[in-house]
């Protein structure tokens, strides 16, 4: 089974990045232009994996997760910050939020797809 990863930056280049690493190593992706445009494609397929930027225009990406976790098919969905924000506070934010883990821009390959395969098991 292909394993569906919502990728939500409004960032460009950084979803084509994170799309291109993914795709490689053989995942689905669908991409979000921001929390907003997260919420509906998450609604519609919902993916078995959510990697969102913090800061976005709508809705921000701690705002997403609260709004992923305050719906029952996302309670045990990981979901994963990928953000320039390294500051504890931002972290402990994300955390309480639901976030499943945190990691710092820039990021390399191999460090995303090791984590998303301790996270989806």
């Amino acid at each position: 089974m292909s394993h569906r990863v919502l990728i939500a930056d409004d960032s460009v280049s950084v979803r084509t990045m994170v799309a291109a690493t993914l795709r490689g190593a053989g995942y689905e992706v669908v991409e979000a232009i921001d929390g907003s445009d997260a919420l509906e494609k998450a609604t519609g397929c919902p993916p078995t994996l959510v990697i969102t930027d913090l800061n976005m225009p709508k809705i921000d990406g701690i705002e997403l997760i609260r709004r992923l976790r305050a719906e029952p098919g996302f309670r045990a969905t990981p979901i994963l910050m990928l953000t320039t924000e390294s500051q504890e506070a931002r972290k402990q934010e994300g955390r309480k939020a639901g976030a499943t883990g945190w990691i710092v821009k820039p990021f390399r390959p191999d460090q995303l797809l090791s984590v998303i395969k301790r996270v989806l098991g």
